[in-house]
């Protein structure tokens, strides 16, 4: 296939570019604990300085890949697939979700949201970032806002994204991974004198798993 064939059909939703897919147990959020099938596509232009897969933001440094080739291995797997990045909403997911969804499988995104949404979701983690906010009709149907704490400041965010989300959204807090320890006593404080707020910590790490 020549090159402008390949960038089309990426363009189309047709191809993307497949940094890495695995069967593993949920870490974050909501759905912790539980098993899926993750597909981490490469691209993003968010740029999150403490970004724990940095080398997923050149998309041209992960393979174009069919979308039937994803959709089929990751029906072998798991009933739930989670699609996430980098920027995910970088490409058009509505013919992924598509291919998803005649396999009867429950679709999950991780997201930013710096992206206009495309795809049908059953689940939408919204996590944004102060460097490239949302789009706004993603707050109306955003499942679960996962706001990572880094400073104290960060909490002042987490208010702001959480005033524009919908009524029936679960909020988040979860320490970044690097000021965990500094962090997680700053945040624990914080729902307790925030109940609305939930404490989310990356299980898979403390677990040793992808």
């Amino acid at each position: 296939m020549v090159l402008e064939q390949v960038k089309d059909l990426v363009e189309k939703g047709q191809m993307l570019p497949l940094m890495e897919e695995f069967y593993t147990i949920q870490g974050e959020g909501y759905h912790k604990g539980t098993a899926a099938y993750f597909v981490r596509i490469g691209g993003c232009d968010v740029g999150c300085h403490w970004c724990d897969v940095k080398e997923s933001w050149d998309a041209e440094t992960h393979p174009p890949t069919d979308i039937k080739k994803i959709v089929a291995n990751a029906a072998k797997y798991s009933n739930t697939i989670v699609i996430t990045g980098g920027e995910p909403l970088m490409w058009d997911m509505a013919p992924l979700t598509s291919g998803l969804k005649t396999k009867n499988l429950h679709t999950h995104i991780e997201t930013s949201g710096a992206y206009p949404l495309t795809g049908t979701w059953d689940w939408i983690c919204l996590s944004p970032k102060k460097n490239k906010l949302p789009t706004e009709e993603i707050y109306d149907v955003a499942s679960e806002l996962k706001v990572i704490v880094y400073n104290k400041h960060d909490f002042v965010f987490a208010e702001e994204q959480a005033a524009k989300v919908n009524e029936n959204c679960i909020l988040y807090l979860q320490p970044e991974w690097s000021v965990r320890e500094k962090m997680i006593p700053l945040i624990v404080d914080y729902v307790m004198q925030n109940p609305k707020w939930i404490v989310s910590l990356q299980t898979h790490k403390y677990l040793n798993i992808p």
